[in-house]
This record gives C-alpha cells, structure tokens and sequence, in this order.
C-alpha cells in the first residue's frame, strides 16, 4: 500500500513549523543551506511550497529559483500554518493527489528536510519524526538526476550501511548528520 503522502506532509509541515517557532527569534542566524541565512531560507521553503500549491490547482508556475522574494512577515509561525492549510487543501481531492503525488512526496521531503536545517540553525533538537526521514528517502531517493540534483541538494555524502533513515536521508541530500 502506497504511503499516504498529504498525512505524511501534515506531519512533516507540523513538525517543521514548531522548528520555527523556536527559531522565530534567530531569523539571521546561518542554516545548513550555504549562504542562506534563516530568514531566506524560511522565505525559500514559502516559495517552494506555493509553488507545489500551484501545481496541485494547475496553474502555470514557475519553481522556485537561488533567490526567493522577500515572504516571510514578522510572524513566521503564522506564515507557515497558512501555508500548511493551503497544501492540505490543494492536495485535498483523491484525484489531485493521483495526478500529482510526485509533487506532493517532494513537498513532504523539502518540509521535513528544511525543519532539519531549521532545527540545526537554531540549536533545537533535529530529530525527525519517527517513520518520516525512511518514507522520505524512499519518496526522492534516485529520483533526480545528476543534473537536477545541482541546486536541490549537494553532492550525495557516504554513509555506512547500517546508518539509520534520518542519516540516509541526509547524506542522499548532502548533509551531514552530526
């Protein structure tokens, strides 16, 4: 059985926007995600998540690209739960889902993956959700190309085979667990 990927984005997305809620106070301070402080990263991960809103209600939009516009308010907690509900919403109707569950598994895989690094940035504890970091990888592992890879995630980093889900998500993404 297939997993159900907008229960596992609600999770992924609940988890991530509590990462910024603790991070709200360190907007500055600088993520895993070179050269992106908080602020433009959170701004980024708005983008991006409105792109997949638009994709999941067929409008023409374009991804997002290395420089995202200014989003984020002075209440990045509230941006974030507005953008969760609007997700859900979107992806709401079994036929959407059907028609765009590859969005929908890469939506989930950004948030979780980004509440990582907001976790890291922000000196919160970045352990995922149980069961979320394995269905992640499972959901983008091989899915790109080399080529697609350059500007989604570094360089794919060894990890030891008995490395746990959150540490193979991680490495596959090109970051480093401790």
């Amino acid at each position: 059985m297939a997993p159900d990927l907008l229960d596992l984005y609600g999770r992924a997305s609940t988890w991530t926007t509590e990462k910024i809620a603790g991070g709200a106070g360190a907007l500055d301070s600088p993520t895993p995600c070179d050269e992106w402080p908080l602020r433009r990263l959170l701004d980024h991960m708005l983008e991006t998540q409105r792109f997949f809103i638009g994709q999941a209600r067929g409008q023409d939009v374009s991804p997002p690209g290395p420089n995202p516009p200014a989003l984020v308010s002075d209440d990045p907690r509230a941006d974030f739960e507005h953008v969760h509900a609007e997700v859900l919403e979107a992806f709401e109707s079994p036929e959407v889902r059907e028609k765009t569950s590859p969005a929908l598994g890469i939506a989930f895989a950004d948030q979780l993956l980004h509440g990582w690094d907001i976790a890291r940035a922000t000196g919160q504890d970045p352990t995922m959700p149980e069961g979320l970091a394995e269905v992640a990888y499972e959901v983008i592992h091989g899915r790109f190309t080399p080529e697609q890879r350059k500007g989604v995630f570094k360089p794919e980093l060894p990890v030891a085979a008995d490395a746990d889900p959150q540490e193979k998500l991680l490495a596959y993404t090109g970051r480093k667990a401790g």
